[in-house]
């Protein structure tokens, strides 16, 4: 018999931490009770919402962590100071085997540099990339980096590219899945020096399906299944994007309520805005995955739902199941060989 798939999950990180985090760890307890989750924080704070529901959830415990890692914290205090945090603690359920992955809504910088001391990177790989789904016209793509990495070299584009790659292929099944490099125009002279540099060395190598630059309307149209990017644009990108699909949901409502016509209009629409609102909500796309670590770490948005956080527990348990850390790391040994 296998052992069952263990997440941990920090509790306390987020917005509004415990809040949020624990009604969705509850209900995907209860959604998934062949998984077990450890539910990482303060007792004081956790304990008293727990009773009933462990009586009825075999599948859950809870490890006290007395400290917790602030949104303000910068990332050198969290591995100074911060060895008793929640967060803490989770990845180092993982870096130790007790855990499969991990899941976190609270600081991204601190989250980075926790899991890169205490996981470590594969070999090859020089940062961590955070790597999200997007949805487009055909489906969705997979987006990085979205943050991790203000800066980025060309041989940090090319790994993030093979990263991002066999994540596609293990999740979406695709034997070579497009990769494309987000550009200001989608000529070669277009770009700066590392930018373009990366556009050489992956057009150069057989184990990457390189198609050249994508510019920003090129992501939601679908016109390349994994975009790479540094995180400065990336992060901005996705920010801008999340904004303007929050922007079209409330002019609509609004629009639907400003007058008997609209009102009607707006009952017989309901249909169409429940499909649209399900395919670009950005909850849905909740849970982003640190690629490149020895160990699976993900970020939830900070300011996520309960039903968005259950959406990036359902991404650590995809990554669990399609083995997506070694498959990295097997894709980089062949490509650097």
């Amino acid at each position: 018999m296998s052992k069952p798939v263990t997440i941990a999950v920090d509790a306390m990180g987020g917005d509004s931490g415990p809040r949020v985090t624990l009604p969705a760890i509850l209900s995907f307890a209860r959604q998934n009770q062949d998984i077990q989750l450890v539910i990482v924080g303060d007792e004081s704070q956790l304990a008293t919402s727990l009773p009933d529901s462990q009586s009825q959830l075999e599948n859950i415990r809870l490890l006290h962590a007395p400290d917790v890692v602030e949104m303000s914290d910068k990332p050198a205090t969290a591995l100074r100071n911060k060895q008793q945090s929640s967060m803490w603690k989770a990845v180092e359920l993982v870096a130790n085997g007790e855990a499969d992955a991990c899941v976190s809504a609270g600081n991204t910088g601190a989250l980075m540099a926790i899991g890169k001391f205490l996981l470590k990177t594969f070999p090859g790989i020089d940062r961590p990339a955070i790597c999200k789904t997007v949805p487009t016209a055909k489906g969705h793509s997979y987006m990085l980096d979205l943050g991790a990495n203000v800066e980025c070299s060309s041989d940090q584009l090319v790994q993030f590219a093979i990263m991002g790659s066999e994540l596609s292929c293990a999740l979406d099944g695709s034997e070579r899945p497009t990769v494309s490099l987000l550009n200001i125009g989608a000529e070669a002279i277009k770009g700066n020096e590392e930018v373009r540099l990366a556009a050489t060395m992956l057009s150069e190598n057989p184990h990457v399906n390189y198609l050249g630059f994508i510019e920003g309307d090129g992501i939601y149209r679908g016109d390349a299944d994994v975009v790479v990017c540094d995180g400065f644009v990336g992060n901005v990108a996705l920010k801008v994007s999340e904004g303007v699909a929050q922007l079209l949901a409330s002019t609509l409502q609004a629009s639907f309520k400003d007058s008997q016509y609209g009102r009607i209009l707006g009952w017989f629409a309901r249909p169409l805005l429940r499909n649209w609102h399900n395919k670009f909500e950005p909850g849905r796309y909740n849970g982003a995955s640190f690629l490149g670590l020895q160990g699976a770490v993900i970020k939830s948005h900070g300011g996520t739902t309960a039903e968005g956080f259950i959406s990036a527990l359902q991404v650590a348990k995809e990554q669990v199941d399609k083995s997506i850390p070694q498959r990295i790391n097997e894709r980089l040994a062949r490509f650097f060989d």
